[in-house]
């Protein structure tokens, strides 16, 4: 899937995530060929590789699985470093500050005497989701999400949560939602393999207030 970013953005903030958002690809590409090394083996990073006498097991490539498991390790850590700065460029990127006069959307999207306004509404939550976990109900009304808010949103479009969301995979992202005119802060963690689609398991949909 393509990263795209809105183009009245911050330019340069823009290129900088395209640029960061790259080398987490290249990184997670190797850390899958490094994985199927062991997947190869039958091992996995925890597999012993001596015998019972503890000897070098004979049946397994010890050699490469040793210097797949290392390699894991580096890859791991600087995906976790890449993760925080592409946060940290992702906030820059749909920080209203940073735009220009003329990026600047028009319309009064965000805060209001410092209040946060809805800018979504949650249409569904499946269950074992990690939006069921964190405490995500239909109907709640999303204020924040991350860095973001209304004013991250200059159109109806819902992108820029889905990128925020695809960059902070297995990382924490803390939500604020409306509920029964309620503000409730949730903690979620984006992840693959919970059992359906998605990062979070809801569907999330543009509110007008």
């Amino acid at each position: 899937m393509g990263f795209t970013l809105p183009p009245r953005m911050n330019s340069a903030a823009t290129a900088d995530v395209r640029s960061l958002m790259a080398r987490k690809d290249a990184l997670e590409d190797e850390l899958e060929a490094q994985f199927e090394i062991l997947q190869s083996q039958s091992v996995t990073m925890d597999t012993p590789l001596v015998d019972a006498d503890g000897f070098p097991r004979a049946d397994i490539d010890v050699w490469a699985i040793r210097h797949a498991r290392v390699r894991i390790i580096e890859l791991r850590n600087d995906h976790k470093a890449l993760m925080d700065k592409i946060m940290v460029a992702l906030q820059t990127v749909y920080d209203p500050s940073t735009l220009s006069q003329e990026q600047r959307p028009t319309s009064t999207a965000g805060s209001v005497s410092g209040t946060l306004e809805p800018f979504a509404r949650v249409d569904g939550v499946a269950p074992g989701s990690p939006a069921a976990s964190a405490g995500l109900l239909r109907e709640d009304l999303v204020l924040s999400f991350g860095p973001l808010d209304k004013s991250s949103f200059p159109t109806s479009s819902l992108q820029p949560l889905a990128e925020m969301v695809a960059a902070q995979e297995n990382n924490e992202v803390v939500v604020e939602v409306l509920r029964s005119d309620q503000r409730v802060r949730l903690t979620f963690i984006p992840r693959r393999g919970w059992g359906g689609r998605g990062l979070l398991g809801c569907h999330i949909v543009p509110h007008a207030a």
